[in-house]
């Protein structure tokens, strides 16, 4: 795996942690203006929803990644 392809494996990694961090957080919110504002919370729940296709994405992208040689 060339340097370019090693970053990006590692940015993929992130992204992904990153995404999940916000999809929680999205759900946490939903979950607090559920009462209050349910077309809110709907919206928050569709966020998080596709929040989880774009970490689905991502984490094709990083096993399309050809394999270095030190893993």
């Amino acid at each position: 795996m060339d340097d370019i392809q090693e970053k990006l494996h590692k940015l993929l990694d992130y992204w992904v942690e990153h995404n999940n961090e916000h999809e929680e957080e999205f759900r946490d919110w939903a979950d607090k203006v559920a009462s209050s504002s349910p077309q809110v919370a709907q919206q928050l729940q569709k966020a998080a929803t596709k929040m989880a296709a774009v970490s689905d994405e991502l984490m094709k992208a990083k096993q399309a990644l050809p394999e270095s040689k030190e893993r």
